[in-house]
């Protein structure tokens, strides 16, 4: 494995993050490849189709990425994806994250108000709070909300009172 490229594995999905400095994109490729090889090697098989390529790219003048090849089928190039339940964006900003996590949020106080109007006991309610919408709200919180807009932080806030 080239020294600018990691495989995460977790589950039954694996990642490969590569750093391609001075235009050169062989490294990444090839491990691509290699990646590819040992799946063949070892009966598993990649799912193309569910196989996506995101790239992010800073630079003042943006070229074309040509697509990844996998077994002769060209991997999707994708301006966000989800990774380990994060929503992550090309242009490395947040709202995207935010606004799925307050979707998910809303639908869940839903329910709360509907068992709060039940008459429940308080702690029970408080322990549907922290196991249905905290746990979504603080997931993976260190690695997002340091750089989310004074909006998305607003919005989160909301949800929290």
């Amino acid at each position: 494995m080239h020294s600018s490229n990691h495989i995460i594995k977790f589950a039954n999905d694996t990642t490969v993050v590569g750093l391609i400095s001075k235009n050169d994109e062989s490294a990444y490729r090839e491990e691509v490849q290699r990646l590819t090889a040992w799946c063949g090697a070892n009966n598993l098989s990649l799912n193309v189709d569910k196989t996506k390529e995101m790239v992010v790219d800073f630079r003042r003048a943006q070229s074309d990425q040509s697509p990844l090849i996998i077994d002769g089928s060209s991997v999707e190039i994708v301006k966000s994806t989800k990774f380990l339940g994060v929503h992550l964006a090309d242009n490395l900003t947040w709202s995207l994250n935010t606004s799925s996590i307050t979707k998910k949020t809303q639908q869940r106080l839903y329910f709360l108000r509907r068992l709060r109007k039940t008459h429940l006991p308080p702690p029970i309610l408080t322990m549907f709070y922290r196991g249905t919408i905290e746990s979504i709200l603080s997931s993976c919180i260190t690695a997002w909300f340091g750089n989310c807009t004074a909006s998305d932080r607003k919005t989160l806030q909301r949800i929290v009172r």
